[in-house]
């Protein structure tokens, strides 16, 4: 699981640029057997809003998930286009390779 070290960042901002949605994302596209728990932790939010999130991305066919024993592993379909009218020029890959960048995806 990908670690931050909680020395290094701030208190909590007012707002961010990017959504609990995307956060959530950048996650498992950093561990993609990544727990809920480990996400809710580092996103800052509660496990079942992960859940919530999860779903929303599985539906709008952001990622899938499989089953691995007791585990899920997730898939991202980084080329899908964001939603929004306004970066919709852009692919779920493009903003990863950004803020997530991972030697092998």
């Amino acid at each position: 699981m990908y670690e931050i070290d909680n020395a290094s960042v701030p208190s909590t901002p007012a707002w961010t640029f990017l959504t609990n949605h995307s956060h959530v994302l950048i996650c498992l596209a950093r561990d993609p057997l990544a727990r809920l728990r480990d996400i809710a932790i580092l996103v800052g939010i509660t496990e079942r809003a992960v859940q919530r999130i999860i779903a929303d991305l599985e539906e709008a066919g952001v990622i899938t998930r499989q089953r691995m024993g007791r585990r899920n592993q997730y898939e991202i379909h980084v080329e899908r286009r964001l939603r929004h009218s306004v970066e919709a020029h852009c692919t779920i890959g493009d903003i990863l390779e950004i803020v997530a960048p991972i030697e092998k995806r």
